[in-house]
């Protein structure tokens, strides 16, 4: 069904309303031709193709329905009614399409093909069956889906209330702990720090001592030679009195002369 010289359909709604048209063609002939595909495969394959040309259908009517609001004020009650009936008359025979793609989807087994994501976007459709715009719905409808959208949103954000506090609490606890960790850390260093100072200390203390017990061995060597050396001068000088190239020791007398104790012995 097109609506012809429409006064009220401006020129984009008659390009929207004509590629409409030739979708729902494409889709009419596109299942029919689904019938004649005996392989699963090229079935599937051609479902999804047109799957496709249902969301682009779909995603035209949208236009064609914000064309009406915009359009809604200039044109005239009956004129409104009229393209309101040629948009409901899209979406009916959409339905028909959607309808028909499950009943093939549920006899191929095929669930890889999904003419509508899930989720809750401004863009994302329906779950059920029918392509339900807001300008159908009655107040009490619009009401009804306002609240219950609402609720659901409140909850929502309950939902992401509590887990941002939980998230508050686990990065406060971890935040906590790191601190900790990190002043643990900072006494073990100035541990290390400590004894590495200590360990150095005593190196020092240690080669110093080394040092001292080498030069008092060297004193007491020196001494020793020098002892030896003393007694070695005292034995030869009693052993050979008249030894002229040993000099006589400080405070050692030297022998009494044989000619000075016969005189002594005769004077006596």
């Amino acid at each position: 069904m097109v609506m012809e010289n429409n006064p009220g359909m401006s020129a984009e709604m008659e390009q929207i309303n004509g590629e409409v048209d030739d979708i729902l063609r494409t889709l009419n002939n596109g299942f029919q031709k689904l019938d004649k595909i005996k392989d699963v495969s090229r079935q599937s394959k051609q479902l999804e193709e047109l799957t496709g040309k249902m969301r682009e259908c779909k995603r035209l009517i949208k236009e064609f329905d914000r064309e009406i609001k915009e359009q809604e004020t200039k044109n005239s009650p009956e004129i409104n009614k009229q393209l309101n009936d040629r948009k409901q008359s899209m979406i009916k025979e959409l339905n028909s399409f959607v309808a028909l793609r499950k009943t093939y989807m549920s006899s191929l087994g095929n669930k890889r093909i999904e003419l509508f994501d899930l989720g809750t976007g401004s863009n994302d459709p329906a779950a059920d069956e029918n392509v339900q715009l807001a300008s159908t719905m009655s107040n009490q409808e619009l009401i009804s889906s306002g609240t219950k959208t609402m609720d659901e949103t409140d909850q929502a954000i309950e939902r992401s209330k509590l887990v941002v506090e939980q998230t508050i609490d686990v990065g406060t606890q971890t935040a906590a702990n790191l601190k900790g960790q990190t002043e643990q850390m900072g006494r073990i260093v100035n541990d290390l720090d400590t004894v590495h100072f200590s360990i150095k200390k005593a190196s020092q203390l240690v080669k110093e001592i080394g040092r001292q017990v080498a030069t008092d061995k060297c004193i007491m060597l020196f001494l020793f030679l020098i002892v030896c050396g003393v007694v070695a001068i005292i034995i030869v000088k009693i052993v050979n009195p008249h030894n002229k190239n040993i000099r006589d020791i400080p405070g050692l007398a030297p022998p009494v002369s044989t000619s000075r104790k016969l005189l002594f012995e005769k004077g006596f």
